[in-house]
């Protein structure tokens, strides 16, 4: 047998050698806890108490996704076995445990009282991009989103998306004002960053003060040409009109037909040599770089270089839905310390009661779900997990069908359940291999929006003191692993806290877009999805020591002795797709590719956030309530 390969010594630097709390295989059985890295890609489908608690590599993770790709390439059912037929029928099966099939299930049962339910998800947990992760930290609960951030939306929630919210308890309002503390990290001294690493710039280095220095003063020992700093604080600080003799609405048409890319180089004739350092700074909202979206939209979210245009404030045509709704203001916002994930906490507790104990919203944020009663046989409704769904059908003629018959994996076999109705709240580009009857037109408007990848990565560490002592609190990284890092936000909910002194451990936040500048979006998000789902653990692992390592280490950080727990959230079929009319066009009201795929059919209906072609909490409730309104009206 040979001897297992040494470990560079750079990666025992790291701390790649340390033990983490991780979730390990010894011996084919799964352990939860602190172990040894494995870094082995094992599926995660196995019963555990509690998915929360899980860490390493998460969102779609292994076993979550491979029979779905394998009945897209058309091998699955070559030695899938003839189904098991289960005991039935439901009056609804819900494809999709996400806010938007929890919220299915939760407006169907609002119309029908008596009826029998059942949800069924791929993934070991509920809540679909709405995902918790949970550590305990020398005795402390610690949270953070695994997916969706907040309650938050470019326009205020609608009458059905805001009643669902204040009836599960919530009163974003209040708890915004009572328990969050925006300025907790400011008034001790720590701001912004921006680290420039020596692989893009030619050297590392953390620069300070952003947003509180003058640029010049920021930027000053950055390795950046005098050129390229000079532009960059001109387009940061100076106030000129780089399009004069133009009205705003003249203004506003041309910045809509150009990338911010083209408009800072061609237009505010910037040094080409700025590019790296503004090509991240639109990911972490549209997962693709300046390149690729358009300059009136992050003129919309207060990017630099706009600020001598005297543009006038609202929307304009070419806009984005995103930046379209937020240039009229926006919805209330919220974020609970793990994200939306308690949104489906507490749809979860109005579905399945005992699952979920307490009574409110502040109180479901250190509940722990018991996992053990969500898919009872006695229970009005079911949510079975791990079960991925891999056919979905009409029984006869769709115009006339009765009932349909939808097929799933468990465990490695094939169950069939019956239903009068389905509810697809599921990825919008696979359901036309669920469905392989649907009209070859709607599945190409299906097919249509490629959804957005991106990874949402939970650091635990002993201590914040290394941010402490270099003043900052979030960092922007153009050319690293992860473009954005930042700690844990501070809010106090239901006897939770999330930040405690700089000595106790914290979480830290980081994010990554995997994308290919240079080609259009909908590529962009093809590309960054298949090497999304390339990437292993291990490589994951090694990018976040040495990305926090570098950035961190001259406060005083040791990756290898300060790292106690990493979760990496990877969601290759992320955010909604929203149209970008830098490659989109403009289509017909009721005739985008979003309108023609949510069609219903035959006693299928079809709820996402792809339906709505909004990345947003509320896109995904209306959508849910539009389709059970679509089958009460069959």
């Amino acid at each position: 047998m040979a001897e297992p390969k040494a470990m560079p010594a750079t990666d025992r630097a790291l701390g790649m050698d340390r033990p983490i709390a991780r979730r390990d295989f010894l011996g084919g059985v799964a352990v939860l806890g602190a172990a040894p890295a494995t870094h082995a890609a094992v599926a995660q489908d196995m019963p555990v108490d509690y998915p929360p608690l899980l860490h390493g590599l998460r969102g779609s993770h292994p076993g979550s996704f491979e029979a779905a790709h394998s009945l897209r390439d058309g091998t699955f059912w070559a030695t899938a076995g003839k189904p098991v037929d289960e005991a039935g029928p439901y009056d609804l099966v819900v494809v999709g445990g996400g806010i938007s099939g929890l919220s299915a299930a939760h407006f169907y049962r609002a119309a029908h009282p008596d009826s029998r339910v059942l949800i069924l998800d791929n993934h070991d947990d509920f809540g679909g991009h709405a995902r918790r992760n949970e550590f305990r930290e020398d005795g402390r609960l610690e949270l953070m989103q695994g997916g969706t951030l907040e309650i938050d939306s470019p326009r205020p929630y609608s009458a059905v998306a805001d009643g669902l919210i204040r009836g599960l308890g919530i009163d974003p309002e209040a708890l915004e004002k009572r328990c969050t503390d925006k300025d907790f990290y400011r008034q001790r001294g720590l701001g912004r960053g921006v680290f420039f690493d020596r692989e893009t710039f030619g050297a590392d280095h953390l620069a300070a003060g952003a947003g509180v220095q003058p640029w010049a003063a920021v930027l000053q020992a950055a390795p950046l040409s005098d050129r390229v700093r000079a532009d960059i604080v001109r387009i940061y600080e100076a106030k000129i009109d780089y399009l004069p003799g133009l009205t705003s609405d003249e203004k506003k048409a041309r910045l809509a037909r150009m990338s911010y890319l083209d408009y800072l180089v061609k237009i505010a004739r910037a040094d080409p040599g700025v590019v790296p350092y503004f090509q991240a700074m639109s990911q972490d909202e549209w997962g693709v770089g300046c390149d690729a979206v358009n300059a009136l939209d992050v003129w919309t979210f207060d990017f630099p270089g706009f600020q001598g245009l005297d543009l006038a404030p609202g929307a304009a045509p070419g806009m984005g839905n995103t930046a379209d709704g937020y240039a009229g203001g926006g919805s209330y916002s919220f974020h609970f310390p793990d994200g939306n994930a308690t949104i489906a906490r507490l749809l979860v507790r109005r579905l399945v009661p005992g699952a979920v104990p307490g009574t409110s919203a502040e109180d479901v944020v250190t509940a722990k779900v018991d996992y053990a009663r969500l898919d009872r046989p006695d229970a009005a409704v079911r949510i079975r997990l791990s079960s991925i769904v891999v056919g979905v059908r009409n029984i006869g003629d769709p115009a006339a069908s009765k009932g349909v018959e939808i097929a799933y994996t468990k465990g490695g076999r094939v169950f069939r359940v019956h239903a009068d109705t389905c509810i697809l709240a599921c990825y919008n580009m696979m359901i036309p291999y669920l469905c392989p009857e649907l009209p070859p037109a709607q599945k190409d408007a299906l097919h249509y929006l490629v959804k957005v990848p991106y990874v949402y990565t939970s650091v635990a560490i002993r201590s914040w003191r290394a941010f402490q002592k270099l003043g900052i609190s979030e960092v922007y990284a153009p050319g690293s692993y992860h473009t954005l890092l930042r700690l844990n936000p501070q809010t106090v909910i239901g006897g939770y806290r999330s930040v405690g002194s700089p000595d106790e451990p914290t979480l830290v936040f980081m994010m990554r877009n995997p994308c290919m500048p240079g080609v259009d979006e909908r590529s962009q998000h093809r590309i960054g999805r298949t090497e999304m789902l390339a990437i292993t653990f291990e490589t994951f692992e090694r990018n976040i020591r040495d990305q926090l390592q570098r950035t961190l280490g001259p406060g005083g950080f040791d990756a290898a002795r300060d790292i106690t727990a990493i979760t990496v959230n990877r969601w290759p079929h992320g955010y909604a797709y929203e149209y970008n009319y830098l490659f989109d066009p403009h289509w017909a009201p009721d005739q985008a590719p979003h309108d023609i795929g949510r069609a219903r059919f035959g006693r299928i209906a079809i709820a996402n956030s792809d339906s709505g072609a909004a990345a947003y909490t509320d896109s995904a409730i209306d959508q849910a309530h539009r389709a059970v309104q679509d089958l009460l009206a069959a």
